[in-house]
């Protein structure tokens, strides 16, 4: 299901924070991808992309966000959850997302190589699957598309 994310406000600022973790992720030779996953209304989850500081090729932002909401929560799964992404989501985070229970999931631009949530794969939205989120795309889009592209510009 596809809708638009809401400008200004809630969403906004959710998206904002995750850029703030992309940014760090950045600045410490990560990819830079940041996620915040809120439930109930507070954040509850946040991560960066830290694969090469933690030599772990699960130690995605989505990833990171679900593993600090799980522990808060004591439970895996996080029914009425949301996640803020600046990436749309690869296929393991996609599966974690879907197995999280996460009810939506908003993400600022989209990863043509490998993304999971339509661009490549669309396993948040699989019918076949008996989880479905709802999804969103484009919330400050361009910083992020930004972020990425100085990012691996400074890696040629």
């Amino acid at each position: 299901m596809r809708a638009e994310p809401r400008l200004g406000g809630y969403d906004e600022r959710c998206m904002q924070r995750a850029l703030e973790l992309a940014e760090q992720a950045g600045e410490e030779g990560e990819v830079p991808v940041g996620a915040v996953l809120v439930q109930n209304g507070r954040i509850a989850g946040q991560g960066r992309n830290r694969m090469v500081e933690a030599a772990d090729p699960t130690a995605h932002a989505e990833i990171e966000a679900l593993r600090s909401a799980c522990v808060s929560a004591g439970n895996y799964r996080l029914p009425g959850a949301e996640l803020f992404v600046t990436l749309e989501p690869c296929a393991m985070c996609a599966g974690a997302i879907v197995l999280a229970r996460v009810s939506r999931v908003v993400f600022a631009t989209h990863d043509p190589r490998s993304g999971a949530a339509g661009s490549v794969f669309n396993v948040l939205d699989n019918t076949s699957l008996n989880h479905r989120c709802e999804v969103q795309s484009g919330l400050l889009e361009e910083q992020s598309a930004e972020l990425l592209r100085a990012f691996f510009r400074a890696r040629r």
